[in-house]
């Protein structure tokens, strides 16, 4: 009996060793988890991760997503703060699309002992947002030029969208009224500026996804953390102060050879997370 009962625990030992880590899904804009469905599916039913737990972050689909950042980060870290409660030992991985991985690389940031160990942005507006064709899906009356009227106000501040509206012509308009973007980033200092960035250092690994067929996030590059001048220049991540003055730790994580930054070409933005071969691809390698 006793052997059976050691082999029982010696198998599970075992099992537990080699098993993948929870993924923890933060979805995007005007959509919700059931969007992030066939991902789920993906992962849990791939031969090299069967059966990983994956845990599908539910609050504000749809218009609901559109509450001021703050609002929605602050509600996600208690969900996330669950799961890393459940699993304290092996940690988890996270993945956030479109706006999910914006808010969901925040909600590390207020979270100083998360429990995250590999972090994915998949293609997320990073840096921000500035561009018609992505204002159009969600305010069809407003153009990119003149946008930063509502944004930066009080008013336009409620929605997450003019949270990260970053307008390379009005910067010091955005820095005045944007009241979530300039601090994550730690372009202006807080109380939580050290916080923020040593949270994002406890990541093993942080993967930014993107590419120029993207359609949505622009620039593009914003996924990896480069963004337009007032020329619409759109500076390299490592010739940008957010990398060379180490803000939010990027440069530290790339030196360590934490930060793996991924382009993918002829991929539309509502395929990363829908598309079999991308996932394989981009994603997959990262679930350990």
């Amino acid at each position: 009996m006793f052997r059976t009962l050691g082999a029982t625990v010696l198998l599970l030992k075992i099992s537990l060793t080699i098993a993948y880590r929870p993924v923890f899904i933060y979805h995007g804009i005007l959509t919700g988890a059931d969007s992030m469905g066939h991902l789920v599916n993906r992962i849990q039913e791939a031969c090299v991760h069967p059966g990983t737990v994956v845990y599908n972050f539910g609050r504000f689909g749809g218009w609901a997503s559109l509450i001021n950042a703050w609002h929605q980060v602050q509600a996600a870290h208690d969900n996330l703060k669950l799961v890393c409660d459940l699993h304290p030992d092996e940690g988890i991985n996270m993945i956030g699309y479109s706006q999910g991985g914006l808010l969901g690389r925040a909600v590390l940031q207020i979270y100083p002992d998360h429990c995250v160990k590999t972090f994915i942005s998949l293609s997320s507006p990073q840096a921000g947002q500035f561009g018609d064709d992505f204002l159009h899906l969600i305010f069809p009356s407003l153009v990119a030029r003149t946008a930063y009227e509502l944004f930066y106000s009080r008013v336009g501040q409620d929605t997450s969208v003019g949270n990260y509206w970053n307008d390379p012509h009005h910067p010091d308009l955005y820095e005045q009224y944007s009241i979530f973007l300039p601090y994550v980033n730690n372009q202006l200092p807080s109380v939580n500026s050290t916080q923020y960035r040593e949270a994002l250092l406890r990541l093993n690994r942080m993967v930014l996804i993107g590419g120029p067929d993207d359609g949505v996030i622009t620039p593009w590059q914003s996924s990896h953390f480069s963004f337009f001048d007032q020329k619409y220049n759109v500076l390299p991540l490592e010739e940008s102060v957010i990398y060379t003055e180490d803000w939010i730790g990027l440069k530290t994580l790339q030196e360590s050879g934490r930060l793996h930054i991924i382009e993918r070409q002829h991929v539309r933005h509502y395929q990363w997370h829908r598309t079999n071969d991308v996932i394989d691809d981009v994603i997959m390698p990262y679930l350990d």
